[in-house]
Formats: C-alpha cells, sequence, structure tokens
C-alpha cells in the first residue's frame, strides 16, 4: 500500500514532465507550418530562433526563482505555483496576435517548467526508497518523451489544417498538463525530508510511515531515525547558508558533478535535433509533412526506449548506462556527419541511413536523459537540496539557450557539419563520466554522504544490527507472502 502511494506520487509527478516535452516538441512543427509563417509575416531563423530560445531563456528565470523560493515554499507550493504560472503562459501563447505576444508567453511556460524540473526529480526521489529511485525519479523523463509523442503527432495532424487552428490549437492544449497538476497536488503528501529539514519532525513521521505502510515497523523506525541523524550533525558542523554549496568541498563537488551531467544533455545534440528537426530534414530534400511524421515516429521510440532504461538502471546502476549513452552518441552523430560530406539527395538510401542514425541517436540519448535528472536529485544534502537542484537545472537551461538561439544559423551556414562540435562534446562526457562520478545505486539519500567523503555519523540503515535483523524479517515476510502464508506468522 505504502509503495504504491509513492509510485502513485511520482508518477502524477511526472505530468510534469510530459508539459515539458509537449511545450518543447510542440513549438519544432508550429514554426516550421506555412500558416504560422503567414499569419507573422515569415518570420526570419533569428526571429524563429527567439521563439526557441525565449522558452529556454524562462527556463532559467524559473530556475533563478528556485533558487530563492523553493526551499520556503516546500517541494508541493512550489509545483503548484509553477503549474498555474503555466496554464497563464500557454494561455498567452494560444491566442497570441502578435510574434511579441508569442514570446512572452513562451518566456512565462518556460519560467513554470524551469521551477517543475528543478522541484520535481528532487521530490520524487526524497519520497522513494533506494532501490527504486532512479525509475521514480526517470520518469519525468519518460513522461517527458510521451509529451514529445503527443505535441509531434498533434502538431503533425494539426499541419493538414489550413487555417490559424493548425498552431493556436496545439499550443492551447499545452494548459492540460499544467491543470492537471494544480488540481491533483493536494492530494500528495510533502516531502518527509524537507519537513524533517524545516524542523515539522511529528509531521515528517506521519508521512514517511504513510509512505512505507506495509514495511517493518522498524525498517521504518531506522529510516527516520537516519533522516534525522544526519540533519542534525550537518547543523551541529555550523550555521548553512547558500555559499555552503560552494565553500564545502564535498558539496562543491556535489555541485560541479550535478552541473556536468545535466549540461552533457544539451551538449549530445539532442536538443538540436529536436528543435530544429524539421530544418535537418530539409538540408536532406525531405519536405515538411514526412519530416513532422519522421519526428513523430521517433518520439514514439523514444517512449520504448525509455521504459527499458527505467526498468534497468535501478539494477545495473548509473555510470555504466551513461558511458554506453555518449559513446552511442558520438558515434552515431560522427556517421552522420560524415556521410553528410558524400550526401546524394538523389540517393534514397543514404537518406534513408541517414534518418536511422538519427533514431540511433535517439535510442542512445535516452539513459543520459533519465539519469541528467536522477543523478542531481540524490546527491545534495537536504539542507542544500532544493538549491543544488536550482543551479544544476539552471546549467541544463543555460546550455540550452545557447545552442537554441545560434543552432539556426550554424544549420544555415555549415549544415551537416555542425555535428562533428557534438561528437567531440559526447566524448568529451564519455572522459568525464569514466574518471569523476561515482556510483549512487542502492544508496539512500543520507548515505551520499560516505561516498562523496563527509559522513559525520553512522546511518542507521547501513550500520544497525537492528536494521540487519528488520531487513532479514522483511525478507522473510516477502517469501512467505508469495507463496500465500499468513503474515502473523512470520
Amino acid at each position: 500500500m505504502g509503495h504504491a502511494q509513492t509510485v502513485f506520487s511520482a508518477l502524477f509527478l511526472a505530468v510534469g514532465g510530459f508539459l515539458f516535452g509537449y511545450d518543447s516538441g510542440i513549438i519544432t512543427s508550429t514554426i516550421s507550418l506555412d500558416t504560422f509563417k503567414e499569419y507573422f509575416n515569415n518570420p526570419s531563423g533569428t526571429v524563429t530562433g527567439g521563439v526557441v530560445s525565449s522558452f529556454q531563456g524562462g527556463a532559467i528565470a524559473g530556475t533563478m526563482v528556485n533558487m530563492v523560493c523553493a526551499d520556503r515554499l516546500g517541494r508541493k507550493y512550489t509545483i503548484l505555483v509553477g503549474a498555474a504560472i503555466s496554464c497563464l503562459g500557454c494561455a498567452i501563447q494560444a491566442g497570441a496576435v502578435a510574434m511579441s505576444m508569442l514570446i512572452v508567453g513562451r518566456f512565462i511556460a518556460g519560467l513554470a517548467v524551469g521551477m517543475l524540473t528543478a522541484t520535481i526529480p528532487m521530490y520524487a526521489s526524497e519520497l522513494s526508497e533506494p532501490q527504486w529511485r532512479a525509475t521514480l525519479s526517470g520518469l519525468l523523463q519518460w513522461m517527458l518523451s510521451w509529451g514529445y509523442f503527443v505535441a509531434q503527432w498533434l502538431g503533425y495532424g494539426c499541419s493538414f489544417s489550413t487555417t490559424e487552428f493548425s498552431w493556436r490549437f496545439p499550443l492551447a492544449f499545452q494548459t492540460v498538463p499544467g491543470i492537471i497538476l494544480v488540481g491533483g497536488i493536494w492530494f500528495l503528501k510533502e516531502s518527509p525530508r524537507w519537513l524533517m529539514e524545516k524542523d515539522r519532525t511529528e509531521e515528517a513521521k506521519q508521512v514517511l510511515m504513510s509512505l512505507r505502510r506495509g514495511k517493518d515497523p522498524e525498517l521504518i523506525e531506522l529510516e527516520f531515525r537516519e533522516i534525522r541523524d544526519v540533519i542534525v550533525a550537518d547543523r551541529a558542523m555550523g550555521d548553512v547558508t547558500w555559499k555552503s554549496i560552494l565553500l564545502k568541498p564535498s558539496w562543491r563537488r556535489r555541485l560541479i558533478l550535478g552541473c556536468g551531467v545535466q549540461a552533457f544533455g544539451p551538449l549530445s545534440g539532442m536538443n538540436v535535433i529536436n528543435y530544429y528537426g524539421p530544418t535537418i530534414y530539409n538540408l536532406l530534400g525531405i519536405d515538411n509533412h514526412t519530416s513532422l511524421m519522421i519526428i513523430g515516429i521517433s518520439g514514439a521510440l523514444s517512449i520504448v526506449y525509455c521504459t527499458i532504461g527505467l526498468y534497468i538502471l535501478d539494477k545495473v546502476g548509473r555510470i555504466k548506462p551513461l558511458l554506453v549513452s555518449v559513446a552511442g552518441l558520438a558515434s552515431a552523430v560522427l556517421v552522420n556527419a560524415v556521410q553528410a560530406q558524400y550526401m546524394d539527395s538523389s540517393n534514397a538510401n543514404q537518406l534513408r541511413s541517414m534518418v536511422a542514425m538519427n533514431f540511433v541517436f535517439s535510442m542512445f540519448y535516452t539513459p543520459l536523459g533519465i539519469i541528467s535528472w536522477v543523478y542531481p536529485a540524490e546527491i545534495f544534502p537536504v539542507e542544500v537540496r532544493a538549491l543544488g537542484n536550482a543551479i544544476t537545472t539552471f546549467t541544463n537551461w543555460t546550455v540550452n539557450l545557447i545552442f537554441a538561439q545560434f543552432s539556426p544559423n550554424a544549420l544555415d551556414s555549415v549544415g551537416f557539419k555542425y555535428f562533428y562540435l557534438f561528437f567531440a562534446l559526447n566524448l568529451i562526457a564519455f572522459v568525464c563520466f569514466w574518471l569523476f562520478y561515482p556510483e549512487t545505486k542502492g544508496r539512500t539519500l543520507e548515505q551520499m554522504d560516505e561516498i562523496f567523503g563527509d559522513q559525520v555519523v553512522p546511518h542507521a540503515l547501513q550500520d544497525s544490527e537492528a536494521a540487519a535483523a528488520a531487513m532479514e524479517k522483511e525478507k522473510a515476510l516477502t517469501s512467505h507472502l508469495e507463496f500465500g502464508e499468513d503474515k502473523s506468522k512470520v
């Protein structure tokens, strides 16, 4: 029962990922439509780049809001505020009568997504047990894939309309996930770790017991003690301020690693392909309708890849999938960059192979996409977790903004040679993941202190004999229940 509640909470929170994916994906088809271009008097590549990048600019602002406000508001109310802002921004886009109005709406929607993406994986991580944490935190990326999928196919379907409906309706549909979040957030419980950090001890314990209902009470008590003891010990070391994350060496290391994994997502080249897919396929001589259909198929496959990724991450860890991911990404972009030098638009087989390589690229991106949200959400201590996640997400969106702004001109100027840049960046990511990133699989959030070299108290779930006994009892109970035996006999 308790685990089901945690899963439901994480799945509901992942609606924010759908919002992110849809908001990001729908602009791909929107800016490529003839009806859109006619209504806004054939905007230049610089202007369309501004439409795309205004979203990233808003997201950067959203992460900055989180740096200041998220720890005060708590996890639930940060999501509520972000969802409400999203509804406003998306409504402005749908009703836009001038390019400036559309850009303002995109900025406001981006502000909301910045707040949500900096909060949701962290919130899900704090609710989860270690053995499920990557799966539940990574649901953001899974739902992001669904958001892209719906945006791509809805955009494709609406592209056959010859009226303003072709772009106004897809933009208006963006309000749906925001409304769902606003209405449903009241049914979720606040993070027990945030409650504990705010000295709401009894409330934290009640929430933890509710989330872990059905587990051995001794294990729940030990988890509660571990959370409490680490917070108390960290406070005893001195006052924690926003500067602590920069001044304390182990916390600074976590921040650098979190920013790194968030940056390597957009540095892989994935977002350039997502945002400017039709432009890229036009370089191959593929018409707009066919481009949107190809992008839609790729989105459908991304859901399959992401489902498999969520299943394996808690089994094999974080670092090995990251290494496989960036190695595959580097190979895929290199193949297409080389092929483009000898491109013959009349050679159908070559065109198919280049399109197929983009599908391969999407497949290899999946582990990096998931872990870029999971890893930062689990490595920071609770006192600076909201700040740390805001800064790492700020890094993601800043890199996103840079590439969104100059990629149209880069594609116009150098075409597929642009992909050599992403080949080099993926190789750099491989080296960094190999040398500097420790594995975090199977540890509680409090046990991250041991990994990063600043453990100050014994961890109740790791060191206690009572923990070992309780875990053995839990395993025995599970085994008996699988064979239908009475719980009271265990």
